[in-house]
């Protein structure tokens, strides 16, 4: 997720669906959605119709491919053409053999730097994490060196005692202290959760095992962007269980901020950032027992939907679906990670969320087989969407292998 327009700017600068469907005419525009001829989604047919609303996708994504091999053009930088390949990689159906998926790899490396980075100009942490991912999911030996130089540039980017910023910026500081473990867009940028959940998922994905000193250190940069004061020694911090976009500064959050009864300014939490912080908690090796990944379930728990972006209405009604997709994509990754298929909400309505996820994305999937959604954050963009919805229905079909749907 880039936070505001203006950094949607930078990445930008940086089939159909089943015969005789109808579209839903009175949907918002950035929902304008399919009602499929298909049967509902149950249990007995969820794993079929998750891959074929992968199809789908797919087949639409092959069709955007520039001539240059990448999957946006050549004014964007190389995240947006890493995440659609790690889609296609991820499926059964397709391999780097593919000449057209070859050749989208060749073009994915040829962003490689010196040091191992994959970008282009800016956003370096975030295009060269989503990078890592889409190389990792390869599983191609012949990608391997690649992969292991971009890990290492990627390790490089985290807040350490190594690093200090332009203006002299450094974790001694006690004002600073906040950033220790996190990674921002660059290596010298604030740190933040969204930045951070990407480039942990891109280390899980390439091998690195939790207790490894990356993964370390970022909980503790994960640990200060809960509103979980047991465990939070931020002067913002509440007791939602939920996360926020950032610990860096005084603390951020998409979801702004109020004033507490006792006076304090906090922020509030809300679901893309409570998943991503959920998901990091359990990569960097915290079980079920752990009081902070209690605390996130619990929020979760509370704000269970697939309707919206939880939190942000609290903050805008308008801004409801910001990053819907994007949500989409953190929850599956981290309901997957966390194991159990049914969760049961506060009001005792239990939840398969692979079933209830691969209903609603099927509603909300365009004739061509893309989706797409609001234009904050660029989910407008149907690459970017299309990739993020095909990437959390793999986290479905793999979860089903793990733990059939009833």
């Amino acid at each position: 997720m880039i936070r505001r327009i203006s950094r949607v700017t930078l990445i930008a600068i940086a089939v159909a669906m089943a015969p005789h469907a109808r579209v839903l005419a009175d949907a918002p525009a950035t929902q304008q959605a399919i009602v499929p001829a298909n049967p509902p989604v149950t249990a007995a047919n969820v794993g079929e119709r998750a891959q074929q609303l992968i199809d789908q996708g797919l087949a639409f994504m092959k069709t955007q491919q520039q001539a240059d091999g990448g999957f946006a053009p050549a004014t964007m930088p190389p995240g947006m053409s890493a995440i659609a390949l790690k889609a296609f990689v991820q499926d059964p159906a397709y391999s780097t053999k593919d000449e057209f998926l070859k050749k989208g790899y060749d073009n994915l490396i040829s962003y490689q730097v010196g040091s191992g980075g994959i970008f282009k100009d800016m956003l370096a942490t975030y295009n060269t994490a989503i990078a890592v991912s889409a190389l990792a999911s390869a599983n191609d030996p012949s990608l391997k060196p690649e992969l292991d130089k971009a890990v290492g540039y990627l390790r490089g980017m985290q807040w350490t005692d190594t690093i200090t910023g332009p203006h002299g910026e450094s974790i001694k500081d006690p004002k600073k202290a906040s950033f220790e473990g996190g990674f921002g867009y660059g290596r010298h940028s604030r740190p933040d959760l969204s930045n951070t959940q990407f480039a942990l998922d891109a280390l899980h994905d390439a091998g690195v095992k939790p207790d490894d000193p990356a993964f370390q250190a970022a909980l503790k940069f994960v640990t200060r962007c809960q509103n979980f004061s047991e465990t939070n020694d931020q002067p913002w911090a509440g007791n939602d269980g939920g996360f926020v976009y950032s610990a860096g500064d005084a603390g951020d959050s998409e979801a702004g901020s109020y004033i507490g009864p006792d006076g304090r300014k906090m922020w509030r939490s809300y679901g893309s950032m409570t998943y991503a912080g959920f998901k990091s908690l359990i990569y960097a090796g915290l079980g079920p027992q752990d009081a902070r990944v209690k605390a996130a379930l619990g929020w979760i728990k509370r704000h269970w939907t697939l309707d919206e972006n939880p939190g942000l209405r609290d903050n805008d009604p308008t801004q409801a679906l910001h990053g819907l997709y994007y949500y989409f994509h953190a929850m599956a990754r981290a309901l997957a990670a966390y194991g159990e298929p049914v969760l049961v909400d506060d009001t005792g309505t239990p939840h398969d969320w692979r079933i209830e996820m691969t209903a609603k994305i099927a509603s909300l999937q365009r004739p061509d087989g893309s989706w797409a959604g609001e234009k904050r954050w660029m989910e407008d963009n149907q690459v970017l969407s299309t990739s993020y919805n095909v990437l959390a229905l793999e986290e479905i079909e793999n979860d089903l292998k793990a733990h059939p749907a009833k």
